[in-house]
Parts: structure tokens; C-alpha cells; sequence
């Protein structure tokens, strides 16, 4: 079983806003794997603080967003881009944060959380550890995960390696879990609980709860 802490084909670190060299390369590409590193999970509270994106070459970039900042151009023309697919895990969050910090509207949309809840019925456990673990063979080190992501001058050498490889992977479970729905006839219900997530997220940006119950 491979491990995580092998080292991106490359990994780049911008300041506020994606560069304009990896922003030409990603713009041709039409799947991209997201993530994001907040101060919690509380969207109006705790801001967002880092954007890491990888395609499917192993190309990784980070992105240090700064207390206060309100928008990055390019990052928000590569997110609301309709010709490439964002991949995330547990979308719901991402979208929601990058919504309420930069104001950028993801489309269309990937999450191998949902797809894993819908595919891999056989299973429990939805998280990206082990969701990574049984369609990539890779195990995740998440030692990094509930750590100080303010202080996005001085990130560690250990948190760039945790946020990088929390985007690695996802191309790949997203080609297994593709499979997989379609095989069990169940992708055309993924999709459509897809184009769902931007309004769940809308929702957690206005603190509604469970509006749907009765």
C-alpha cells in the first residue's frame, strides 16, 4: 500500500489569488480536484484560509488567502468555468466557504462523498481516508487536519503536505466511484443530487436547518 507522504509531481504556493502560469494550465483541463482549509466549520465565523487544486497530473497549488480578502479573480474564473468539472469530498463545505469568503459560485460539480454514500452502499465509513484507502490504495495522514490554518504566512511544512495530498487522490476515486454508480445504475442519481449542493450550501450559509423535515 502506497503512502502519503510522497511529494507532488509539483507543488506551488500563491499568495491571494492562483498565478497566471498554473492558472493557463488548469484552464485546459477538464477535471480538477478541490479542497479547502478553513478556521472551523462555522461559514460567516471561521474564515477561509487556504484552496488547494490538483489535476490530473499531480500538479498541486496552494492558495494563502488572507484575513479579510473578499476575491480572487482567477481562482473565481477557474471554479465558475462550466467546461471543468470540481471534484471534492464533502462538497457541501468547500462550495459553501468559497462562496461566503470570495464570493465564487462552483459549477459543475464532483463529490466523491456523496458518490462513495451512493455507490459504496456496502460500506459505513464515507470519510476521504477511507474512501482514498479502498479505491486508491493510499493511506491518508490526517494528523494535520485540526491545526492553526490562520496563520497562513507560516503554514508548516507538515500542513502544505496534508492540504497537497487531500487533493491528490480524488481524480482517481472520482474514475472508481464514476464506475461504479454507473455499473449499479445509480450515476443519474448522483448527478442530480450533484446540482443539489450549491443550494445545500446556500442553506448553511443562512443557518437554515433541516428545512425538508416536517
Amino acid at each position: 500500500m502506497a503512502l502519503s507522504d510522497s511529494t507532488p509531481r509539483s507543488l506551488s504556493i500563491y499568495d491571494r489569488d492562483l498565478g497566471k502560469d498554473i492558472f493557463e494550465k488548469f484552464k485546459s483541463k477538464s477535471l480538477l480536484a478541490i479542497d479547502t482549509e478553513a478556521m472551523g466549520l462555522i461559514h460567516g465565523r471561521d474564515r477561509l484560509c487556504l484552496v488547494q487544486i490538483c489535476d490530473n497530473e499531480d500538479n498541486v497549488a496552494c492558495i494563502r488567502i488572507q484575513k479579510g480578502q473578499q476575491s480572487a479573480p482567477n481562482l473565481k474564473g477557474l471554479m465558475e468555468n462550466k467546461d471543468i468539472e470540481k471534484i471534492f469530498h464533502f462538497a457541501r463545505f468547500d462550495i459553501a466557504a468559497l462562496s461566503s469568503n470570495l464570493n465564487i459560485e462552483v459549477n459543475p460539480i464532483f463529490c466523491t462523498k456523496v458518490a462513495s454514500k451512493i455507490g459504496r452502499t456496502y460500506s459505513p465509513r464515507h470519510g476521504l481516508k477511507e474512501v482514498v484507502h479502498e479505491l486508491v490504495n493510499v493511506e491518508l495522514d490526517k494528523q494535520a487536519q485540526s491545526s492553526d490554518w490562520g496563520n497562513v504566512d507560516k503554514l508548516s511544512d507538515k500542513q502544505l503536505a496534508y492540504a497537497a495530498n487531500d487533493v491528490r487522490y480524488l481524480i482517481k476515486a472520482r474514475e472508481k466511484l464514476r464506475n461504479m454508480l454507473i455499473r449499479e445504475d445509480r450515476w443519474e442519481l448522483a448527478q442530480r443530487c450533484f446540482e443539489c449542493i450549491p443550494v445545500m450550501s446556500k442553506l448553511d450559509i443562512f443557518r437554515f436547518g433541516n428545512i425538508f423535515e416536517h
